[in-house]
């Protein structure tokens, strides 16, 4: 769990800042309080991770960022693709962030004339398109 090496620090962290109880982290995330205390735990044997819903629950109801619980600090170095619009600032402007996705999907999207390639492409015997790949590799 590349990201989560150090949530279950962080996660101690949020409950002492905000004053929660694992009880109180537990009703947040519609979990059982054991649960909460397996994300907690030192020991990597003992240890487990919320799930996605349960980790967006947390963060949205707490109003804590996604990157303060989880290891985001090497992103950069490790050639992760960033997804426009849904990166991990403090902009509370979803129509902004929907509208910057919506720009970078339109132009990511095959033109027509793309299209109708990858269609021929796709129609041709796997010899012809091995040549093809070899033509453009």
């Amino acid at each position: 769990m590349r990201y989560m090496q150090s949530f279950h620090r962080r996660l101690v962290h949020l409950r002492d800042t905000l004053k929660l109880s694992q009880a109180d982290i537990a009703r947040i995330c519609s979990v059982d309080e054991a649960e909460v205390d397996r994300w907690e735990s030192s020991d990597t044997r003992y240890r487990s991770y919320p799930s996605v819903v349960e980790l967006m629950d947390l963060c949205l109801r707490t109003e804590t960022t996604l990157e303060t619980l989880l290891d985001f600090e090497d992103l950069a170095d490790a050639g992760q693709l960033e997804l426009p619009g849904l990166t991990f600032g403090n902009g509370h402007d979803l129509n902004e962030s929907l509208a910057q996705l919506e720009k970078e999907i339109g132009r990511l999207q095959l033109t027509e004339d793309e299209t109708e390639l990858l269609r021929r492409f796709r129609k041709n015997t796997s010899e012809n398109r091995r040549m093809v790949i070899q033509l453009l590799g």
